[in-house]
């Protein structure tokens, strides 16, 4: 009896020292986050090149674009960005500024400079939702994704390094503001980068607390918009991973590499509150006015109307009872 128990328990450790068992590839492994290069990689700009580079392109965008000028918007996308940036990889300080676009867009470039749209803002439904948008595009900047790919290309004329786009996330509108040059060939190594980044932006949400099926919510929602409206999406997308396919790689890193955490954060009011806040500044602009597009809220869209205490929502995963933290006034 004894001996049948001792080799019971012996079974039980080394089934659970197997799924214990971190993945062999670093970069796959969310608690080597911070402990790993993965910016590894032929690369002809060092980080302060590459700094610098980031400086001139994001100079000519904001140049370009109509940044929303409102603290409450910034202060809260820069918090945001922040917290992620600090669960990633990056060994670059970030700036984020927010376009006010309706595009559902975001932009990453060289050395840490991040630009989101009013558009991705509105149309998330949560602001795990939207960590999962900007996750990527951390990713992207951690990996040094545009300076490798110039490299790789034997780009060496700074204009022609190209801006990052996120798949079906991302619109060609803020690439034609910036006014960089972007030729075809610089893409030929785009799908590997984005098939990085959105591993790794997975992990950077999910060590910032965030549910990482939010990420995969955003992109089936996406997948739906591209049958919905096909054509709409420009044939930039070609370059990227179809839609349905990011939605199943992202289910298999979740369950493959993403332990289960008894809740996440799912999203909170200064998030709703800032999503109002778009709506009351585009509610201000006058109406057909030749440069101020307005944006339009889709049916069933934009912030909840629901009054909170202002803590986050809390999401547990199933087999354990669901917190609900919010309170009605």
């Amino acid at each position: 009896m004894q001996r049948n128990l001792a080799l019971l328990l012996a079974a039980a450790m080394t089934l659970s020292a197997q799924e214990t068992k971190p993945p062999a590839n670093k970069k796959k492994d969310p608690e080597q986050i911070g402990n790993r290069d993965v910016g590894k990689g032929v690369n002809f700009y060092s980080l302060e090149k590459e700094i610098a580079l980031g400086k001139q392109l994001a100079a000519q965008v904001a140049q370009t674009s109509r940044i929303v000028d409102d603290a409450q918007v910034a202060e809260y996308i820069n918090r945001l960005v922040q917290n992620l940036v600090r669960n990633s990889d990056a060994k670059v300080p970030f700036t984020a500024q927010v376009i006010d676009a309706e595009e559902v867009n975001a932009l990453s470039l060289p050395g840490g400079f991040l630009f989101v749209n009013t558009g991705l803002i509105l149309h998330s439904d949560s602001e795990a939702e939207l960590a999962g948008g900007l996750a990527h595009e951390i990713a992207h900047i951690a990996a040094r994704h545009g300076t490798r790919q110039a490299s790789r290309a034997q780009m060496a004329n700074l204009a022609s390094v190209p801006l990052i786009f996120t798949g079906g996330w991302i619109g060609v509108g803020a690439r034609q503001a910036a006014g960089v040059l972007n030729p075809l060939g610089m893409y030929a190594f785009e799908r590997g980068f984005e098939a990085e980044a959105d591993v790794l932006g997975l992990q950077y949400m999910y060590k910032s607390g965030y549910d990482p099926g939010a990420f995969v919510d955003f992109w089936e929602k996406i997948q739906a918009l591209e049958k919905r409206k096909p054509g709409t999406l420009n044939s930039l997308f070609a370059t990227h991973p179809p839609s349905e396919s990011r939605v199943i790689a992202a289910q298999k890193n979740i369950q493959d590499f993403l332990k289960s955490k008894s809740e996440y954060v799912v999203s909170t009011s200064e998030f709703e509150a800032v999503q109002k806040r778009i709506y009351a500044l585009q509610n201000r602009r006058t109406p057909g006015g030749k440069d101020a597009p307005t944006l339009r809220k889709s049916p069933g869209a934009g912030p909840s109307d629901n009054k909170d205490d202002g803590r986050p929502t809390l999401k547990r995963r199933p087999g354990v009872q669901l917190a609900e933290l919010r309170q009605a006034r």
